[in-house]
């Protein structure tokens, strides 16, 4: 199930970004020390955002996974900064990535849709200044938290959101071990392009087994037609 969701502000530079916690999702009391542990390093993983990091990926933390989405506003550069949103949420590990990222989805459309780009940009924003979406937050995260629901079934089947492509990196290796999630979008890019690579690979290979196989016929074939035709014709 989904267990919190946070909105911030990324104000990127070319190293690390700067977050700013637009709002927090006002839970049920959670006794989980390793849930807390976590909720802690929300920022850790925030900090490890730059603007060549990837749109979209999961973090897996214990029993926990972070799911993340990042949206660029319209206009990129304005007096305020250069900035993107943020939408995380913290979800059991067992919880469907594609359920987790359709529900970010909705999340997104719906706040670029009430708040303009000039409230949440505008450097004297205040942390937590829009927590009345909570309402909207804790009213479309029910709809989501039990991923058996029909409705939910019918998201997964349909496909809404395609995951399959979205990067998994472990916590530790990202926080502990040096890696970035720039390096994670490295690491993806070069995934496609090694899947590119297999499919151009297979396609030949099977091209080259079909004339294997029925080249010698094809031959055959071609020789008894030309005498035919030379002898009858």
């Amino acid at each position: 199930m989904i267990k919190h969701t946070i909105i911030s502000r990324l104000d990127l530079d070319d190293a690390r970004s700067t977050g700013l916690i637009l709002m927090a999702s006002a839970d049920d009391e959670q006794t989980d020390a390793e849930f807390k542990e976590a909720q802690s390093k929300v920022k850790l993983v925030q900090r490890r955002l730059n603007r060549n990091s990837e749109l979209q990926a999961s973090i897996v933390s214990g029993n926990y996974t972070y799911h993340y989405l990042i949206v660029n506003p319209p206009s990129d550069r304005i007096e305020d900064g250069l900035c993107s949103l943020c939408f995380l949420c913290i979800c059991d590990r067992s919880y469907p990535r594609k359920l987790a990222f359709t529900y970010l989805d909705d999340l997104s459309a719906e706040f670029t849709k009430n708040y303009s780009s000039k409230q949440y940009r505008s450097k004297t924003c205040p942390p937590y200044a829009f927590a009345e979406f909570d309402t909207f937050i804790q009213r479309t995260k029910k709809s989501y938290q039990d991923s058996r629901a029909t409705q939910n079934l019918d998201k997964l089947n349909d496909e809404l959101k395609d995951v399959t492509m979205v990067m998994t990196k472990n916590i530790e290796d990202l926080l502990y071990r040096g890696d970035s999630l720039e390096r994670m979008g490295d690491i993806s890019s070069r995934l496609r392009e090694d899947s590119r690579k297999y499919r151009k690979a297979a396609v030949r290979i099977n091209w080259e087994l079909l004339l294997k196989q029925y080249g010698p016929i094809g031959g055959l074939a071609f020789i008894i037609i030309v005498f035919i035709w030379w002898r009858f014709f």
